[in-house]
């Protein structure tokens, strides 16, 4: 391995999740690469992100890790030390998001990692290692919806979109995204303060889940084209009843509730597509084309407002509990530097 006077390559830091008597904790400590989990892959860790499951994660609240214990970070970005698949090589600066990182192995949130070369891909043209961790699972994710929804039908023409959890990393990319693909998009959010902040994104309107009549009928007044939620439970089952003929409702988190209580009737007399947005197993050909969509056509605009904040590692533990408590607008940079 490579040496550089600003990091050892034989013991580096890392926050690492351990469980005790069934209490989880996030610590920072040393490792060496004979802790972490096997690769063809090692780089030198540059950037990553914090996302929601980092905090369910780090913090005991979700049953995130498959094993303990195991470093924590979903998503990596940085340059290639040594590899021994030749579709990389020394000096490539590249990325992983998701692909059961801190989950069944260790993830980014180290000086080093070491990684499966199936779920690299290199940072694309016209990004910098930050940009994609400005992005990381939670831009990804509402790209992948994006895609799904359009490769569905959707187009800006058939109605507004609506997008919950729209102050969240993935909210506020999807209202970035969609906007600037030509869509009406309404930001569904209780954080009234934010509401600056969603229609500098784009959103043309935002509005708070207090505000909104439910009803309880299987079928209720057709308002939305499309939806992209993040919350599940209540919320999910409005939109089913409330989307337009042939609408596309792409369901991608469970913050609020993971139960849907629906009928089949929106399904059948409307034709409303449930579409269930998976970022973990998305297959390497289709992770390679949003990617490039993102750096194309789907290139968000205002990467630099969604990035509200960014922690060096060794603040990476402190600032988990934020997300549990609904505190975060936006997205925020873990430097690994």
């Amino acid at each position: 391995f490579i040496s550089t006077p600003a990091l050892s390559m034989d013991n580096f830091k890392a926050v690492r999740i351990h469980e005790t008597d069934g209490s989880v904790e996030a610590r920072l400590e040393d490792l060496t690469f004979n802790d972490l989990s096997d690769g063809e892959v090692v780089i030198r860790c540059a950037w990553s992100c914090i996302n929601y499951k980092d905090a369910l994660a780090a913090t005991g609240a979700g049953k995130i890790l498959r094993s303990f214990p195991l470093v924590g970070g979903i998503d990596v970005a940085g340059t290639v030390i040594e590899s021994s698949d030749n579709r990389f090589t020394e000096g490539d600066e590249v990325f992983v998001t998701s692909a059961g990182l801190s989950e069944t192995r260790d993830g980014g949130y180290a000086q080093c990692a070491r990684l499966p070369a199936d779920s690299v891909l290199k940072v694309p043209a016209g990004f910098s290692m930050r940009d994609v961790m400005a992005l990381g699972t939670a831009g990804f994710t509402a790209a992948l919806a994006v895609h799904r929804m359009e490769h569905n039908g959707q187009l800006p023409a058939n109605g507004p979109v609506a997008v919950n959890g729209a102050t969240g990393g993935v909210g506020s990319v999807a209202i970035d995204l969609l906007a600037g693909r030509g869509y009406e998009v309404h930001a569904i959010s209780s954080k009234e303060s934010a509401a600056d902040y969603l229609h500098q994104l784009g959103a043309h309107e935002v509005v708070t889940p207090a505000s909104l009549e439910m009803g309880t009928r299987p079928l209720e007044r057709a308002i939305w084209a499309g939806a992209v939620d993040s919350l599940g439970g209540d919320m999910l089952a409005w939109f089913t009843r409330t989307t337009r003929y042939g609408g596309n409702i792409a369901s991608i988190g469970l913050a609020a509730s993971p139960k849907l209580e629906t009928t089949v009737i929106p399904f059948i007399l409307r034709g409303v597509n449930l579409l269930g947005i998976n970022a973990v197993d998305t297959p390497r050909d289709v992770r390679e084309a949003v990617w490039a969509r993102l750096a194309t056509d789907l290139k968000p605009r205002h990467l630099g407002a969604i990035v509200t904040s960014e922690v060096p590692l060794a603040e990476v533990t402190a600032s988990m509990q934020d997300w549990i408590d609904g505190k975060v607008t936006g997205r925020r940079l873990v430097n690994l530097a």
